[in-house]
């Protein structure tokens, strides 16, 4: 797929989750550029009379949906009837996600919902996960998780900024080790492992989270659960 082409799969399966928003319902609002065309689809949708209020898990989140007219609330004012949110990889049971650092925020929310809707383009449909993980730190834990990650047997990886010298801090005021595992048949067990470490806010795989993936193809969405 091309740019082009990958952009309108984007935006169909960002579209197609804004769909399932019913009026009244306080949805998540993901991060990251397919989730945005969700965003910016429900954004429009309010214009139109629709009364729904957002909890965005990121600064990014929080500037669109202010640009788009969504109303915005907390955690601490509403549970999320729906999320949206999209994913680096999606395979049987398991995401990757992270690419954007504001996984911590996107796991909370997502896990909080009741329903889990994911958005992506096809390319991001795998059999198996296999990209790095990112992994929020405390920054004076970084040394010692680098030794678990290292452990575990995985090559964890400071992910610096590309536009400022430096590490990347997450919206958290954390650093994020991106950590290559390789192919990871057990993302379950993988990811209780992170759990345990100590310094780790969070990581990157989402288990049995999601209730349904829409997957923006060349000509249309498919539909699937996870």
């Amino acid at each position: 797929m091309d740019d082009g082409a990958i952009e309108a799969a984007k935006r169909r399966a960002g579209e197609r989750a804004a769909e399932a928003v019913t009026d009244g319902d306080v949805v998540g609002l993901g991060t990251g550029s397919t989730a945005a065309f969700a965003i910016r689809a429900i954004g429009d949708r309010v214009d139109a009379g629709l009364d729904v209020r957002g909890i965005p898990t990121s600064y990014q989140a929080a500037d669109l949906a202010r640009e788009v007219g969504i109303p915005r609330c907390t955690l601490a004012d509403a549970t999320p009837d729906v999320a949206i949110d999209g994913a680096d990889q999606v395979a049987a049971g398991a995401l990757l996600k992270g690419g954007g650092a504001a996984h911590a925020r996107e796991k909370v929310v997502d896990a909080a919902a009741d329903r889990f809707l994911v958005v992506a383009d096809e390319r991001k449909a795998v059999a198996v996960l296999d990209g790095p993980v990112p992994v929020e730190v405390l920054p004076d834990a970084v040394p010692t998780v680098r030794d678990a990650v290292e452990g575990l047997g995985g090559e964890p990886v400071r992910r610096d900024a590309e536009r400022k010298d430096g590490p990347v801090v997450t919206d958290n005021g954390n650093l994020v080790l991106d950590c290559g595992f390789g192919a990871i048949e057990e993302p379950a067990g993988l990811a209780a492992d992170l759990d345990g470490v100590p310094g780790v806010v969070a990581h990157g795989i989402f288990v049995d989270l999601a209730d349904v993936v829409y997957v923006g193809t060349g000509d249309g969405v498919e539909e699937r659960t996870v």
